[in-house]
């Protein structure tokens, strides 16, 4: 209608009758959020494939290469908070290793209304960032294993309720509940919802600017670890980085 009410007004002498309303006004929020065993066994379904369509470790070995994808979303999602087109516009340029922290904000993209700041980076997820080279996704869409996963797992069938933004807004919970509502402002600033005060890369992992919410996402990430340990670990060969899509498939 917002499209309808744009063309009419483009027309020499059309003025649009109607004023479209605002989708946010018309539409419910997401309700469903993600819990810490649940976004275990989101990993876990990557890492640790199982059921009756798999009858040998060499068939398991190969959905995992399947999945490598997916499981490199969620690493980001659960480490950055981030937005899912700001996971898939990620390149190593952007990781700030002196710093420990990521720019999201690709160099020459100019900023919208959806601001992506500069985050600290969990220790965890370092060492995927650093194994980088070029882009951090080599496959942008993962729709299909991301609907595969969601219906193994019992995640809500609503893609509303539960695509891919729902790490974000899980992770958004299960730290303000850490960081805790005097401080929320840095979950706020991680979310992109509010601006960083701060010019200065290197104070970002700094308690005052976003320390807390750093510390928060450590922590998530070491509970989520505790359920799926090689959720984060680097030393699994069939979950070192790489941007060749088919080998990862060939060492799952």
């Amino acid at each position: 209608m917002r499209q309808l009410a744009a063309a009419i007004n483009a027309a020499p002498g059309q003025r649009a009758r109607f004023k479209a309303e605002q989708a946010k006004n018309v539409s419910a929020s997401p309700r469903y959020r993600a819990d810490i065993p649940m976004l275990a066994a989101m990993f876990r379904y990557c890492l640790d494939p199982s059921g009756p369509h798999i009858r040998s470790a060499k068939e398991q070995a190969i959905y995992v290469g399947y999945r490598a994808n997916l499981l490199r979303y969620l690493r980001a999602a659960v480490a950055t908070w981030a937005r899912p087109e700001e996971i898939a516009d990620l390149r190593s340029d952007q990781w700030i290793p002196s710093a420990g922290a990521l720019d999201l904000n690709p160099k020459g993209r100019r900023q919208t209304r959806k601001y992506r700041g500069i985050i600290p980076v969990p220790r965890q997820f370092m060492p995927y960032l650093a194994a980088t080279d070029g882009s951090y996704m080599p496959i942008a869409n993962i729709r299909g294993a991301w609907d595969s996963m969601r219906k193994e797992i019992g995640l809500p069938s609503d893609r509303g309720e539960a695509g891919w933004k729902l790490i974000r807004r899980s992770m958004a919970t299960l730290a303000r509940r850490r960081i805790g509502e005097a401080y929320w402002r840095q979950g706020e600033m991680m979310l992109g919802h509010v601006r960083t005060s701060t010019s200065d890369i290197y104070a970002v992992r700094d308690p005052a600017n976003l320390g807390l919410a750093l510390s928060a996402t450590e922590s998530i990430i070491d509970d989520i670890c505790a359920l799926v340990p090689a959720a984060f670990h680097r030393t699994c060969t069939a979950n070192v980085a790489s941007n060749n899509p088919k080998k990862e498939q060939e060492n799952g």
